[in-house]
């Protein structure tokens, strides 16, 4: 872990933090997806295991791309003509995962309640609502936050991260000023950047399929594991608390 630069001005009221990669890794939702969508191909008549190899290599080269589905079925040699009748059911199979554990990163539990205890704690996350609410539900962590909001309710993918109306919204709701929350997660690109946007700062967390990804925009800190984040988080709600007596 980087060391944290002094916290200059004032200190946040909430903390936001991001669900995929940051809370526990996606990688594992990804995968029981995939098997379902392998499954119901092989149900439609066409090759199962070869459509769920080709989908597991489409979103390990980037599962925030849309279209997966599609070219993985163009991988496996169905024809583009085909593709209206065979990409819709198979994408129903991908929505409708859910896993029945999704396993947290180590530590990641009694850091959430530890923080939670200190102060406002909310989840913002992209994506299909039915499936971040699938994801969140088999994390077992929902009862750990005060508040959670999928960004893609307020406007589809236009919404998500780095747009502002999602953090302005869930600050709302957290009764906090937006620039008065701490945002942890695992992007530059999303959670810090859309810390940046409402004036606000961000510790990112380097893990998951973008850990690699350079510090652009420059967050306020940087570590290894959510529960390294959430110390520093405590550490400034501590400071901002006055001393009893």
């Amino acid at each position: 872990m980087s060391a944290a630069p002094p916290w200059d001005g004032l200190p946040p009221l909430a903390v936001v933090v991001d669900l995929d990669d940051t809370l526990y890794p996606q990688a594992a939702y990804l995968a029981a997806a995939a098997a379902d969508v392998g499954t119901a191909a092989a149900s439609a008549g066409l090759d199962g295991p070869a459509v769920h190899a080709a989908l597991v290599a489409e979103l390990a080269a980037g599962s925030d791309t849309g279209g997966t589905i599609d070219r993985a079925l163009l991988a496996t040699g169905v024809p583009a003509a085909d593709l209206p009748r065979h990409v819709p059911p198979l994408v129903a199979a991908f929505t409708a995962c859910a896993p029945d554990r999704l396993e947290p990163y180590p530590g990641v539990r009694e850091a959430l309640a530890t923080l939670a205890a200190a102060v406002p704690v909310g989840c913002l996350t992209d994506g299909n609502p039915v499936i971040q609410q699938a994801k969140l539900a088999a994390t077992g962590l929902a009862p750990l936050l005060g508040e959670v909001l999928v960004t893609d309710t307020l406007g589809g993918r236009a919404a998500r991260k780095p747009a502002p109306a999602g953090l302005v919204e869930l600050a709302a709701r957290l009764g906090v000023p937006a620039d008065r929350v701490l945002v942890i997660g695992d992007r530059p690109g999303k959670d810090v950047a859309v810390a940046a946007a409402v004036g606000a700062r961000a510790i990112r967390v380097r893990q998951g399929e973008y850990a690699t990804v350079p510090d652009v925009p420059a967050p306020w800190a940087v570590t290894a594991s959510f529960p390294e984040a959430a110390a520093l988080a405590r550490g400034l709600v501590r400071a901002a608390v006055p001393a009893a007596g």
